[in-house]
């Protein structure tokens, strides 16, 4: 049986997969080379560490496809200076991926063992710029704090839009919103006080956050 190249994986994940689906920004480029993807994917999917697939986790979620979270990043164009709120934390990759680009990073999770684990694998990479936290982040979870970027990892039916609200002008929010079989990426830019403007990026795939209304969601 051949010796898997971890290496050669990562590049071929890189030039055969991220760069040719749109994602050309050298810097989200270059974050994906250095940040371990193989960490994070549960044992049982080593192999699928770097195919172009979302990876199943416990609790009927899922990891990212390597493509969307490029472009996912490409699309935020994260500044070293800027705040992030990420809600959902799965499995703690894209958290890693956001704290080596921003400054500090909220990471929320309503499920303890997607938020220990997460902890442990960013601290052995000596990622120390995020706070984590177990709860839901629709009740009122450090309500008063803005952000420059915020983003959802799980599909939304519909955005609150009182989420719009708390960018900092300048910021942005990336959500993928809809219902199976279509959902779709926004990105959303805070421009002034009052004025939003909203894009919309590709169509995808992923688990709903958990136990949504029109009044709140879950995930």
């Amino acid at each position: 049986m051949p010796i898997f190249d971890i290496e050669q994986a990562r590049f071929n994940m890189i030039e055969q997969q991220i760069r040719p689906w749109e994602t050309l920004d050298q810097q989200v480029l270059d974050l994906m080379y250095s940040v371990p993807r193989e960490h994070f994917v549960p044992k049982d999917y080593h192999m699928q560490a770097f195919t172009d697939v979302n990876i199943p986790l416990t609790h009927g979620q899922m990891m990212m496809s390597p493509t969307v979270e490029a472009r996912l990043l490409q699309s935020l164009m994260i500044h070293p200076s800027d705040t992030v709120l990420e809600i959902g934390t799965g499995s703690g990759y894209l958290t890693a991926l956001l704290a080596k680009a921003a400054k500090f990073v909220d990471s929320i999770d309503i499920y303890e063992d997607f938020v220990w684990d997460a902890k442990y694998k960013l601290n052995s990479l000596n990622i120390k710029n995020v706070s984590f936290e177990i709860g839901n982040a629709i009740d009122n979870w450090n309500y008063e704090t803005s952000y420059d970027l915020i983003v959802f990892t799980g599909a939304l039916t519909k955005l609150d839009p009182e989420f719009q609200k708390r960018l900092n002008i300048g910021g942005s929010l990336f959500a993928i919103i809809g219902e199976q079989p279509v959902m779709q990426a926004h990105i959303i830019n805070r421009i002034t006080e009052n004025n939003f403007e909203s894009e919309t990026l590709f169509e995808t795939l992923l688990p709903s956050l958990l136990g949504q209304t029109t009044a709140s969601f879950k995930f």
